[in-house]
């Protein structure tokens, strides 16, 4: 623990991390907040600057895997809904009924497979930002620096 870190850095760079949770309260909190922290007190301390960057960085960078796994998910979800309601029948106006019959159709499995593992790499990401969120602003209110994992350095 660094000794030129007061309590008053030390309390504001928890706030900052902890802040990221009023994305459950106000859309897009997880921005807004820590931003607005951040930058009235980045120029004041070091400790604070960095702390504030590196809640940003990680907020920006895990809303920036969400949008490619929900980027990924949309064909995937397309083609199986259009597999299973088989929309080709009503299109030709030759049935509006649903097969619940999964034998004709070829790609579910690996689909719903797909879908599977995208939706719990987007858990993962959930759960990751939680602890990761708690383990850093624990750090910060101990004076140490906290580096999130998988986080992309937009603001260096």
């Amino acid at each position: 623990m660094d000794a030129s870190i007061n309590k008053h850095q030390k309390n504001v760079s928890a706030v900052i991390h902890l802040s990221t949770f009023s994305k459950y309260f106000i859309p897009f909190g997880n921005f807004i907040i820590p931003l607005l922290i951040w930058t009235s007190n980045k120029d004041k301390w070091e400790f604070i600057d960095e702390n504030g960057k590196q809640v940003i960085n990680f907020q920006i960078s895990i809303l920036l895997y969400s949008i490619i796994l929900g980027i990924i998910m949309i064909p995937i979800v397309l083609f199986t809904a259009w597999e299973f309601v088989g929309f080709t029948n009503i299109l030709e106006h030759n049935s509006h009924n649903i097969d619940f019959n999964f034998d004709h159709i070829s790609g579910f499995g690996i689909n719903a497979g797909l879908i599977g593992i995208i939706a719990l790499l987007g858990i993962g990401l959930l759960i990751m930002d939680i602890f990761c969120t708690i383990i850093a602003t624990i750090r910060a209110n101990d004076g140490l620096l906290y580096k999130y994992p998988l986080t992309i350095k937009f603001i260096k």
